[in-house]
């Protein structure tokens, strides 16, 4: 990983990730977390699609494909969008980045629950133990008018729910002979039909228009989803799903800054350890042993000189 348009594609993507949750809380003075949501999807699916059929690719057409992407674009898409709104209403977006960052600890835990991940006793579950530690830390649990509140929970749930979609496609959708952006794509598109159940709900609520908040939902939906779906998909394909993971160390330090530097939250000593601890515990669950190869040994055959007439 060294040419310099990958790393520039990975410091934009870092910053619009990153930015999410600033961008959710200019968008929350005037939408609800519904309509975020629903605007966000929305807008993100017209990108993707526009780029893939600019692209001369089509949206999958295996019906069982379609199917497998109703419960990936809920997990993936619809549920957490909302949930990232509504969390914000009580929680700083700095501390909203750290929280979303224990989405691969959640998808070790489920790794573990479905006996995938073996080795209880391992850096990666001892990696797993400490990012819990950190979250907990950051939670605040023991203080009454601390972080603690519905909001982190439902953070933290958006979190678990990206976990269990990219455990999901992981094992169903993945290998199908589907091209990503076509995947991504179309599981937009399904997220766009599950988010219309979101209306009466949480979509008619009266809007009080705010041209920041406009602003705000269609950074998300354009930049957000729709184009940093795309970076991304291009860095696994320039670099590899490992390196581009790489990306997700930086969102918590980009929440973070940018909520000081421009809403002016606080940043508490007890907020930055906890950020530490849990960007070293998700470090420790991406570690792999590495597998030392032995070259096979090719036994050298005498070769007779050939005779010359």
């Amino acid at each position: 990983m060294g040419s310099r348009g990958t790393l520039i594609r990975m410091g934009v993507l870092a910053l619009l990730w990153g930015s999410s949750f600033l961008w959710i809380k200019f968008a929350l003075q005037a939408f609800s977390p519904g309509q975020i949501a629903i605007g966000r999807i929305l807008l993100g699916t017209a990108v993707l699609v526009v780029l893939c059929y600019s692209g001369r690719q089509r949206l999958p057409r295996d019906r069982k494909v379609w199917l497998q992407l109703i419960f990936a674009a809920f997990f993936g898409n619809a549920l957490p969008f909302f949930l990232f709104g509504f969390g914000e209403q009580t929680v700083d977006s700095g501390v909203a980045g750290v929280l979303n960052a224990t989405t691969p600890l959640w998808a070790l835990l489920i790794g573990v629950l479905m006996r995938q991940e073996r080795k209880l006793f391992s850096i990666r579950m001892l990696g797993l133990i400490l990012g819990f530690a950190g979250t907990l830390l950051i939670f605040a649990p023991w203080q009454a008018h601390g972080v603690a509140s519905w909001g982190a929970l439902a953070i933290l749930a958006a979190a678990a729910s990206y976990a269990v979609s990219y455990t999901y496609i992981g094992l169903k959708l993945s290998g199908r002979g589907v091209g990503p952006i076509p995947l991504s794509a179309a599981q937009l598109v399904t997220a766009s039909g599950l988010s219309t159940l979101m209306l009466p709900i949480d979509g008619f609520e009266p809007i009080e228009w705010s041209l920041i908040s406009v602003i705000a939902v269609v950074v998300l939906g354009v930049f957000g989803t729709g184009v940093a779906f795309a970076l991304n998909y291009r860095l696994i394909a320039d670099e590899g799903a490992v390196a581009a993971t790489a990306v997700g160390y930086l969102l918590p330090v980009v929440s973070v800054l940018l909520g000081a530097a421009v809403l002016g939250e606080p940043v508490t000593l007890r907020v930055v350890i906890g950020m530490v601890v849990v960007l070293l515990g998700v470090g420790m669950t991406r570690w792999q042993p590495r597998v030392r190869t032995v070259e096979p040994t090719v036994p050298v055959m005498a070769v007779e000189p050939q005779k010359t007439s």
